[in-house]
């Protein structure tokens, strides 16, 4: 009897910019323009670095796998997002919005542990340059790689199983753009307290624990920065080291200000507007900085 009202939701109505109709074609443009970018830019970078064999170390593996996130992560939002900008259909399966958070989950988790080993390859490459070799080699790489990507998939398993374990009993009306976990986690009809503590205490895990260990890292760089006698070279290292913070001020940012936030906080706008700082500029955005960095 527990489980009876779980099947009386079998879709769900994304709200999206609703309240602004007479922008939503507009609004379409404009982001159907940073997809089509997004997509051209991220395959540009791993295409490129796929063809080219003297590209095939640390650096450019951690830039391609990085751009491979990107465009999953943007094919999994915008094209629903586009569809629900362009027609009158708001809405999505109950199994399509599972795995539309399952893949948000775990292309943010993967993305988030891969700019914390790519930290890892700055301070390897600055602080310990004669020791590099050793310590930032294809099997380090490899290992990195698999637990970036095994732990997002763990991640992701977890904590939407979890969430769409609880009865949907109406209503139905996600007031958010795609499925991310707090909108939806409105709409459950149970004690969803245990979850909350887990979702907090995972958000840390994810996102401020590999926060804190980049931001440990520059730190240690940036003594080794001063440290040097030439100031070419340390206008070089801050140049190496500037992409990534770029990437890792965006992304972590608002992912925790979106995440962490109590739930009245702020409005459901401005709630939106934080979700798409990371959902559109950040895979929009990386391919360009780490570019521009590179060359």
């Amino acid at each position: 009897m527990k489980r009876q009202n779980q099947s009386s939701v079998v879709e769900f109505i994304l709200l999206g910019f609703s309240d602004f109709p007479e922008l939503q074609e507009e609004i379409f443009g404009v982001f159907l323009v940073i997809y089509l970018v997004t997509l051209m830019g991220n395959a540009i970078i791993i295409g490129a670095i796929l063809l080219d064999q003297t590209l095939h170390i640390p650096m450019y593996l951690f830039l391609q796998n990085l751009s491979v996130v990107e465009v999953s992560f943007s094919a999994t939002i915008m094209p629903e997002m586009l569809v629900v900008l362009s027609s009158e259909r708001t809405t999505i399966s109950f199994a399509g919005c599972f795995a539309q958070m399952y893949f948000i989950i775990l292309f943010g988790g993967t993305e988030s542990f891969l700019l914390g080993a790519m930290a890892y390859y700055r301070f390897a490459a600055i602080c310990c340059p004669l020791t590099y070799p050793m310590i930032m080699n294809k099997r380090e790489f490899v290992k990195l790689f698999m637990f970036s990507w095994v732990s997002g998939i763990m991640v992701a398993t977890l904590q939407t199983t979890w969430v769409f374990s609880f009865p949907f009993c109406g209503p139905n009306e996600i007031n958010h753009l795609f499925c991310e976990t707090p909108p939806v986690q409105e709409l459950v009809c149970a004690d969803t307290f245990l979850f909350e503590i887990y979702a907090f205490t995972g958000t840390i895990l994810i996102v401020l624990v590999p926060f804190l260990l980049i931001l440990l890292s520059y730190l240690r760089i940036l003594f080794a920065i001063l440290k040097m006698p030439s100031t070419t070279g340390r206008q070089k290292a801050f140049s190496t080291c500037a992409s990534h913070v770029a990437s890792v001020t965006l992304l972590y940012g608002t992912a925790s200000v979106n995440y962490l936030q109590p739930k009245s906080s702020y409005s459901p706008a401005t709630k939106k507007l934080i979700s798409l700082a990371y959902a559109l500029l950040t895979p929009l955005l990386n391919p360009l900085i780490y570019s521009l960095q590179n060359h």
